[in-house]
């Protein structure tokens, strides 16, 4: 493994990634992940705007690992968040493990959301807002809204089964 670092490393690099945490996530974490995309984006001359709607998304993923990924060490949620870029964008990639009974209804919310322009996203985050977050939800449910609200395009998103019990679910944001 460690004479593999090098190309892992390489590997990150042609895909564009230049930020990528894998393992427990904590609210701490999140705010030094920040601290350091900040800084980084900063450098390369990235307005505000882009600087903060990136951060946002971070920080959302991370959120959403925390609160609803199914692979835990004791109290800590396990996942995995990558920033890079593609093009002229910057792109967030999140995963973590999902019980696999809770793919579909993910699915549907999702897809919703594919299907939606901006004017649609806006009027529909306007009205999740006014509601009661769902019974399930650890949140107010409105992440993957505003997500795909800042993104530049349609979020992507997939499920890999890996067994009976679990899938992984991915998910990729170009801001």
């Amino acid at each position: 493994m460690l004479s593999d670092l090098y190309e892992f490393k390489k590997d990150l690099s042609k895909r564009g990634v230049f930020f990528c945490l894998s393992g427990p996530i904590s609210q701490n974490l999140v705010a030094e992940i920040g601290s350091t995309l900040e800084q980084k984006m900063s450098l390369e001359d990235t307005s505000k705007s882009t600087v903060l709607r990136v951060f946002s998304t971070v920080v959302e993923n991370a959120q959403n690992i925390m609160r609803y990924s199914d692979e835990k060490e004791e109290t800590l949620s396990l996942g995995i968040i990558a920033v890079g870029y593609e093009g002229n964008h910057y792109f967030v990639l999140c995963g973590n493990m999902v019980e696999n009974d809770k793919v579909e209804g993910l699915r549907k919310k999702l897809v919703k959301l594919q299907k939606m322009d901006k004017n649609q996203l806006k009027e529909y985050y306007r009205e999740q807002r006014r509601k009661p977050p769902p019974e399930e939800s650890k949140g107010a449910g409105l992440g993957f809204i505003d997500m795909a609200k800042k993104a530049s395009r349609t979020i992507e998103f997939d499920f890999k089964k890996i067994n009976d019990k679990f899938s992984f679910f991915s998910m990729k944001t170009v801001i």
